[in-house]
């Protein structure tokens, strides 16, 4: 048995970044289920149940805005001796690995996410208590992290939704292959799916191809 639920989410930008751009970072038009995943998961998740996105409703309309970030060019680097000894800070200074990246960002973004857990045959057999929980920390703006929209400057603000908005959007839109999600459980392989957007709606439970 699965449970759904309806999750209204919405902020200022959001950056879902194909993975074919390199360097500048290009937003795909919408939403991904993974990253629609990720925030219901950044509020509550158990290794217990598992999250599936159903659809994504797009409740305004898509506009671009390009902006610049400075970033760093590189990671931190940590050796085994420095985590072993630790007689070395473990620090890095923008000013000396400073670049500035242009970014194709969403501005505007507002969805309601339509999705269901079903239980992984680990503990906590209790469906109505995961989805009691659940919306319990929705209503009261709970969450184990705040959930962000692809980056962490870029935060999600989220409430319960009973009944789904009307969208700004009609008529059939082909999105084309958009990242579905990772298989975390088969060498972090990336799974694409063809979305195609109807009256504002994405059925997310279309076949996925690696």
């Amino acid at each position: 048995m699965s449970y759904g639920i309806k999750l209204r989410v919405w902020g200022d930008y959001a950056l879902f970044s194909r993975p074919e751009m390199k360097v500048e970072r290009v937003s795909y038009d919408v939403m991904t289920p993974s990253s629609a995943r990720g925030i219901i998961e950044a509020i509550y998740w158990k290794p217990a149940i598992q999250w599936i996105i159903d659809r994504i409703h797009v409740l305004r309309p898509i506009k671009f805005e390009n902006i610049r970030r400075n970033e760093l060019s590189n990671k931190v680097s940590i050796s085994s001796r420095d985590m072993e000894k630790g007689d070395r800070p473990i620090q890095q200074f923008i000013e000396d690995d400073r670049q500035q990246r242009a970014s194709m960002v969403l501005k505007n973004v507002e969805y309601v996410i339509e999705a269901h857990f079903e239980l992984t045959g680990n503990d906590d057999m209790d469906e109505g208590k995961h989805l009691a929980i659940f919306e319990r920390r929705v209503k009261k703006g709970q969450c184990f992290h705040r959930p962000y929209f692809g980056c962490r400057e870029f935060p999600v603000s989220f409430e319960w939704c009973d009944d789904i908005p009307k969208s700004d959007l009609t008529g059939e839109r082909n999105l084309e292959f958009m990242l579905h999600d990772i298989d975390f459980g088969n060498n972090m392989e990336a799974q694409f799916f063809r979305a195609v957007m109807v009256d504002g709606v994405i059925d997310c439970r279309q076949e996925v191809v690696s």
